[in-house]
């Protein structure tokens, strides 16, 4: 919080990230789509995350009510074996690439930080996990871009990888159309509360 100490809200989601290594090894396969497609806005492969639950703006001040309750979460989560398989794209205008490994887990994961939410009281819009990685988006006069990457990202097959840790999140939204950045206002290891694998 005090990268932006005069901000009265932050836009906040909890997620979970890929290892360094899992990216890596999907953005070797983006390679081409990096040369074919210079005007999509590409985003920064240390801002890629699963997004679990958006909060939107919440006041600065409640977020502390959100670090120890998700802290508690986390401890009693096991970890999941996930991966990164594929590619598709929203609206033309979003390219992702797809979850793949324990969806069920998943599912149980977003929907139990989602009961922790809203447990703190803090009011969210709750749409229904489709469980993705955001890769670029691309302009408004741009139909075509985004779903020719997608197309190409039809056979990625990424290696399954563990969850680590949960994060909470807060965008680094300024001024004008530049990419926006994340940074972890907080992240919590999964399953630390047991001494099993």
């Amino acid at each position: 919080m005090n990268d932006h100490p005069e901000s009265l809200t932050r836009r906040v989601f909890v997620a979970l990230a890929p290892p360094d290594d899992a990216k890596d090894e999907l953005a070797r396969a983006l390679e081409p789509a990096y040369a074919a497609y210079p005007q999509l806005r590409w985003n920064r492969i240390e801002d890629w995350h699963i997004t679990l639950a958006f909060l939107g703006e919440l006041p600065s001040a409640a977020v502390p009510l959100l670090q120890p309750a998700l802290a508690g979460l986390a401890a009693s989560h096991p970890a999941l074996r996930l991966g990164l398989r594929g590619g598709g794209h929203f609206d033309q205008r979003l390219l992702w690439s797809g979850i793949d490994g324990d969806l069920d887990g998943l599912q149980l994961l977003a929907a139990d930080v989602r009961d922790v939410v809203r447990a703190c009281g803090i009011d969210f819009k709750d749409r229904p996990l489709r469980p993705h990685l955001t890769l670029a988006r691309a302009r408004r006069d741009d139909p075509s871009s985004v779903p020719q990457a997608a197309a190409g990202l039809t056979a990625f097959v990424g290696r399954p990888w563990r969850t680590e840790r949960l994060h909470l999140v807060g965008s680094n939204i300024g001024r004008g159309p530049g990419p926006i950045h994340y940074r972890d206002i907080e992240a919590w290891r999964l399953g630390s509360d047991s001494t099993g694998p």
